[in-house]
This record gives structure tokens, sequence and C-alpha cells, in this order.
């Protein structure tokens, strides 16, 4: 039986998720208890590493489609993340973390950006359509950050927080060694030549109501991401190793979720299913701060699962949707959104949680899931949208 010939593309694109798996979830839990800083200090450093990646994937993105190959872009992001697990598998300290650490880490994020662009060439060459195999390269990613912070917790818990490092650098360098192997060498999604600004205007409007929903929401998500392992273990007072598991149950239903999009994309269209994503996610972010038990925190991964599965896959395959004619720098959008918003919800979540406490930042993760599904129910009316979704 011949392999599918995108199978290559995907172990390339698990293997860099991996390693941003390992590190992002646990970076604020190693921050706080293995560095012993205040709370704060994650803001410093989410805040550093979303700046840069925002900065990278819009330069890349602009590169690509001038006709620029993704070869040596993919290649900065793997660098980038061998470069700060190494370091700090050696030197595990705050200078290394603001430094190298956000340095490199942040070159890594940008590869998420490029290998979705690159995703549109792999898809076509393929057969495939791109809403099926952003579907694809989504599970993919749930994939590997259902593995990635169950180990990285399970190594603190049972090691040292600095054990973390020494397996993330071993993954990182798996990566740069699948990046010169498998990414093509001179794909793109652009083509050489082409404005920088061919047919930016008609649809700006559109891809920023889109930008705003897509940041509001992932901005949700990333207050409780952050808040929650240090909710569950100081606060709740769950194992250490509970993060970990609840991250796995959670992109678990992740790729039950994400399986189900091509679906509910054909049957309903991708904004009412995103209307209803939305109000599952303020739901979800609801009971998570309510939660008192491990069995409670389990159920409340699954919902987290389930909404941010729908979200990420069918958010993506929307803003695509907005503007085709610029593949790189609408997926740059979806990716810079989730970012900005990061800038924004990092350092909230290490003053909110100075000032008061981890369930205060979840708290405020509902305030922002519904300003999201306001944000959607009333923008969506703009005719753009609704020329895009009848299309």
């Amino acid at each position: 039986m011949t392999l599918p010939r995108y199978l290559p593309f995907l172990l390339l694109l698990f293997t860099g998720t991996l390693s941003g798996s390992m590190v992002v979830p646990y970076m604020g839990f190693f921050l706080v208890e293995g560095l012993g800083r205040e709370p704060w200090v994650i803001s410093l450093y989410a805040g550093a590493v979303a700046v840069l990646v925002v900065v990278l994937n819009k330069a890349f993105a602009r590169r690509m489609d001038a006709g620029s190959p993704a070869f040596p872009l993919v290649g900065i992001a793997a660098s980038g993340a061998l470069l700060a697990a190494g370091s700090l598998a050696l030197s595990p300290t705050l200078a290394v973390v603001m430094t190298a650490g956000i340095l490199g880490f942040g070159a890594g994020a940008s590869a998420l950006s490029t290998m979705f662009s690159l995703g549109t060439i792999v898809a076509t060459n393929s057969g495939i359509q791109t809403t099926t195999f952003n579907a694809f390269m989504r599970a993919t990613t749930s994939m590997a950050w259902m593995i990635g912070p169950a180990v990285s917790f399970v190594l603190a818990d049972r090691l040292s927080p600095a054990a973390v490092f020494d397996v993330v650098a071993v993954v990182a360098l798996a990566w740069v060694a699948l990046w010169w192997l498998v990414t093509p060498r001179g794909a793109t999604s652009g083509r050489k030549g082409r404005p920088k600004n061919a047919g930016q205007a008609p649809r700006d409007t559109a891809l920023w109501i889109a930008a705003a929903f897509v940041g509001c929401l992932a901005g949700a998500h990333f207050l409780t991401f952050t808040a929650l392992p240090l909710f569950y273990v100081q606060e709740v007072g769950l194992p250490g190793y509970a993060p970990g598991n609840a991250f796995s149950v959670k992109t678990a239903i992740e790729i039950v979720a994400i399986a189900s999009t091509p679906l509910l994309i054909a049957r309903i269209g991708l904004r009412r299913s995103l209307l209803g994503t939305a109000c599952l996610a303020v739901v979800a972010i609801a009971f998570l701060a309510s939660v008192q038990s491990y069995g409670q925190m389990l159920l409340g991964a699954a919902l987290e699962g389930l909404y941010y599965g729908l979200f990420s896959t069918l958010a993506i395959s929307w803003i695509q949707s907005l503007a085709p004619d610029r593949p790189a720098q609408a997926t740059a959008v979806y990716w810079n959104a989730t970012m900005v918003t990061s800038v924004l919800a990092g350092p909230a979540a290490g003053l909110i949680a100075q000032a008061s406490d981890f369930r205060t930042v979840i708290l405020v993760g509902v305030g922002v899931a519904i300003l999201a599904l306001t944000i959607l129910a009333i923008g969506g009316r703009h005719h753009r949208i609704r020329e895009a979704e009848a299309t």
C-alpha cells in the first residue's frame, strides 16, 4: 500500500508543534515554580515572545506571497527552537529564558503560520480541498499538543523542572533534521512578480472583523491556558502532574472536534459554525473557573478541547476564504490575531494573578469570550463576509 504523499509534511508539522507544545504551557509554570519568580514575570516573557512572532509572521507572509520559498523560513523556526532549548538545557536560568528563550522560542513559534500557508500548496498537489487539509493539519497539531504538555509536566514532577528542556532540545534537533529532509526547497504559496498590494482593499474590512473575532476568542483561550496549570496546582490543590493530564484530554477531544469541521462547514457554513463555537467557549471557560476536583478538571478539559478544536480549524478556513488571492498573508492574519491578543493576554494574566488570583484570570477570559461572540454576531453581517460564505 502506497502511503499518502503528504505524510512527511504532516510529520514535519507534528515534530515542530511537539517542540512548541512542550514549552508554551510549561514556561509560565517553570518561571513561577521552577525559578521561584513572581507571576508578573510570565507577562514579560509571553509579551516579548508574542511581539517577535507577530513581526516574523508578517515579514515571512509577505515574502511567501511575493514568491520567496518557504524552506529557509521553516529552517529559521526550527533552528531557533533548537538554540533556545539547548541554551536552557545547559543553563536553566531567568537570564537565559529572557534572552535565548524569547528569541529562539519566538522564532520557533513562527513555523505554524508558514507551515499552514505551505499546506495550501501541499493540499493542491495532493488533490485535497484546503478546508479538509486544514483539518488534517489541525489534527496533527492537536496530536502534538496531546503529548507535549503531558510529557513536560510529568518530567518536571518526576525529575526536575529543568529536565524538560533536555527533551525539548532532542525534539528540536529532530525537527531540524526533518526540515532539511522533508521541506520542498522551492515551494511557496505566492506568485513571483505579484504586486504587493494586489487585491487588498475590497476585503480589508471583512478581514479586520474576522481578525477581531479570532483575536478575542484566542485571547480568552490564552488567558485560560496561561492560568489553568497554576490554578489547578496552587488554588485547587491538585497534584503536579494534573495539568499535563488535562492538556492530554483537551487535545484528544480537539482531534474529534477537528474531524467534524468539514461536515459542519458543508452543513451550516463557516460563520454559523463559529457562532455556535463561540457560545460553547463561553460555557466551557465559565465551567473551568469553577473546577474543584480532578474529575471536574477532566470534564472541563474536554469542553475546552471541544470548543478550541472547532474554533481553531473553522477560523483559519474562514479567514482564508476572505482573501483567496493572498493565501500566506490571510493565514498570517489568523496567527497574528492570536499573537497580538497574547501580547495583551500574557501580561494581563500575570498582572491579574498578581493582584488577585488565577481563578480571576479565567473569569476575565469568560468576559473576553462574550466579546468575541458579540463581534461575530454583529460584524458577521458585513456584506463581504456574507459573499464569502455564499461562494
